[in-house]
């Protein structure tokens, strides 16, 4: 395959290895600040927003969810638009997209108006969130990329943190319309020139004349085959699950009558949890290969999901239980980020994570709505818990079938 490269032919290695760390430094800021403006403020202004305008709470999440779904469909063609002009271009042009979509969320006169900015917004989300940067850093990273994912995944894993307090506060000061001015005008300051002037790494892209090269670069085959269409049945369902655990925990601790702050506290103990799995991931690819990996904290998540279900009492032990599931989910963070290239290397990564991660961020977007709704039917929110550790176990038992058939 021919490429071209997007740097000075003439950069060294130590110069390309200086660019690479500016780089993992921008991203971690621009990626945690991009979550926190465009997904974590939402819950925490939705209330306002409602009260506000009387818009139904439920019409908004739709809004909110539609979003979700055009980040979704939007990632197979933004990997491929990466791997031709590079992480610079398509992740400034993503936060140039969000600034007016975030602006036209605050300004929305009509519902209407306030759903089409959403879908902006999902346009932008696209190219702001894990995928995009996972590819780059993926491809600047080369045998390193686990450590360097993992700093990205560590600090986009305080969004939630940083940003939920951060919108109430400034809600309160200056109203959520306010608010999301506000955010807008912090995301254009900071992620707009942290994308334009830092992603400077060298990448090389591929032309409009290329054609695929044998073996891992043939993305065609790639993509059709038993091994691929395994590994994005497995993690799809697998996201379904743990997403679906995450928003559906606080209900399902209510309904055995545990008081709100209690129950808040079981979700930040996740969200510890989270951090301490991420750190985790390191030694365990080391000691295992991408099938047995996979297989395990897949396994990990059904379980601590089906335990979830099943453990009411004391509170301290499903504290524990918490934690462990939260530090599943952190550890299924990185197995998403990493499943590609373990298996078909980092040359096409771009394109085949984008495909991959279609089908599973609309997942992500469907879990919140269809745990709930499944809930009633169900019986309830332990039967819910258990239908979604089944899930997780058959998503560990599909991921077993994802050696691919060509040898490395």
């Amino acid at each position: 395959m021919r490429h071209r490269t997007l740097t000075a032919p003439g950069a060294s290695a130590a110069d390309s290895a200086a660019r690479a760390r500016r780089a993992l430094i921008a991203l971690s800021i621009t990626v945690t600040t991009s979550y926190g403006v465009l997904f974590y403020a939402f819950p925490v202004l939705a209330p306002a927003i409602s009260a506000d305008t009387g818009w139904p709470l439920a019409h908004l999440t739709a809004a909110f969810s539609a979003s979700q779904v055009v980040a979704g469909l939007g990632g197979a063609v933004v990997g491929r638009w990466l791997e031709r002009s590079g992480p610079r271009v398509v992740m400034t042009c993503a936060a140039v997209v969000a600034v007016p979509a975030i602006a036209g969320i605050a300004w929305a006169p009509e519902l209407w108006a306030f759903f089409a900015a959403w879908l902006v917004a999902g346009v932008a989300m696209a190219g702001l969130f894990y995928p995009p940067a996972f590819a780059a850093l993926t491809r600047w990273y080369g045998p390193r990329r686990t450590r360097a994912l993992t700093v990205l995944t560590l600090a986009a894993g305080s969004a939630s943190t940083i940003f939920a307090p951060l919108a109430a506060a400034v809600e309160q000061a200056l109203g959520w319309r306010g608010a999301y001015l506000a955010l807008a005008a912090l995301l254009g300051v900071l992620v707009i020139p942290l994308h334009a002037l830092v992603l400077t790494p060298p990448w090389h892209r591929t032309t409009g004349t290329d054609r695929p090269s044998s073996g891992s670069n043939t993305v065609g085959p790639v993509i059709a085959s038993p091994a691929f269409l395994a590994l994005t049945a497995a993690l799809t369902l697998g996201a379904f699950g743990v997403y679906a655990v995450v928003v559906n925990l606080v209900p399902l601790l209510d309904t055995r009558g545990w008081d709100a702050t209690t129950a808040a506290w079981a979700l930040g103990i996740g969200g510890i949890g989270q951090v301490l799995g991420r750190l985790v991931y390191a030694p365990l690819e080391r000691r295992a290969g991408p099938q047995t990996r996979s297989v395990l904290v897949l396994t990990a998540c059904a379980a601590t999901t089906a335990l979830l279900a099943a453990v009411g009492a004391p509170v301290a032990l499903v504290m524990v239980i918490a934690l462990l599931a939260g530090m599943a989910r952190g550890i299924f963070t990185l197995l998403q980020a990493t499943a590609v290239s373990d298996r078909w290397g980092i040359e096409r990564y771009a394109t085949l994570n984008g495909v991959l991660h279609t089908p599973l961020m609309l997942a992500v977007a469907l879990a919140p709505w269809a745990g709930s709704a499944m809930a009633g039917p169900l019986g309830g929110y332990p039967a819910l818990f258990a239908v979604l550790a089944v899930v997780g176990a058959i998503a560990a038992v599909t991921v077993a079938f994802t050696r691919p058939e060509r040898a490395a």
